[in-house]
């Protein structure tokens, strides 16, 4: 496996960042997922916008998104696989011990990783703690996931693969590496950024392509709904079939499956949409 750090092409056992990194200290860096099918990032280019947007919230230095893209063709390059998680990571570099920032240049990671496809449905559970949409990391992609372990751990304790967070307001928001979309009398709803959930990728794409409506939704939502999905760079559109202890027996239904349709058959036509 050869992983790009800092400007060159490294065999694995190789690719190296020193312990100092801001990104491993204090979790100063952001990063990007995307999905790599036969050797072509999907939707790199709003991929590196949204890398880019994220790293001037956090205040860091703007990316070079030619020299990420270039990282990226040479990492899938030269490897080689059906279906890949293509892993990009900018951080804050070499820093002193602490939360202040030192003066050397940003670190850039790419990394590549075989990926699976996805179940056709899920289990998901909702949990006590919250997203702050009106904190200073609210809808930026960061390093910083503590949040999201410990959420997705209780998750898989109890045989389900995602955990939904409410915001502080109690209103639905987002899983740890999901959107979340629900059918309420046959109209499909996801919750607004102003919810402090991430812009996804596959979230913009699945509103723009279904006409999915962004409306602000109480948590309790998830009792009641037709139909629930999760969206991801990796699981596209994935139907819910249980939310904590409620079982979704038709799961996918209709206006799932047919966003899921429509997702495949667009995507199909364009790796850069």
């Amino acid at each position: 496996m050869q992983i790009w750090v800092n400007g060159a092409l490294r065999p694995a056992g190789e690719a190296q960042v020193s312990v100092f990194d801001h990104g491993l200290t204090v979790g100063d860096g952001v990063f990007e997922t995307a999905k790599a099918v036969s050797g072509r990032a999907f939707a790199l280019t709003r991929h590196l916008d949204r890398l880019a947007r994220s790293a001037r919230g956090l205040g860091l230095p703007e990316p070079d998104l030619d020299e990420v893209r270039a990282a990226c063709d040479a990492v899938l390059d030269a490897n080689p696989m059906e279906l890949g998680r293509l892993r990009i990571t900018f951080t804050g570099g070499l820093s002193p011990l602490g939360s202040d920032r030192g003066d050397e240049s940003a670190t850039l990671v790419v990394a590549l990783g075989e990926a699976q496809r996805p179940a056709e449905s899920a289990a998901v559970i909702t949990v006590p703690w919250v997203r702050n949409e009106r904190g200073a990391l609210s809808g930026l992609k960061t390093t910083s996931y503590g949040e999201n372990v410990v959420a997705l751990a209780k998750a898989h304790e109890q045989d389900a693969s995602e955990a939904l967070f409410a915001n502080t307001a109690g209103r639905l928001c987002e899983g740890t590496g999901t959107n979340v979309f629900v059918v309420v009398d046959g109209e499909l709803h996801t919750p607004p950024l102003a919810s402090g959930c991430l812009a996804g990728i596959t979230r913009a794409l699945t509103v723009e392509w279904t006409g999915a409506r962004e409306t602000d939704l109480p948590m309790e939502v998830l009792r009641t709904a037709d139909e629930v999905f999760l969206t991801s760079s990796l699981r596209d559109v994935q139907a819910v079939h249980r939310v904590d202890d409620r079982d979704l027996t038709s799961a996918p239904g209709p206006v799932t499956a047919k966003a899921l349709r429509m997702f495949q058959e667009r995507a199909a036509d364009d790796i850069d949409p």
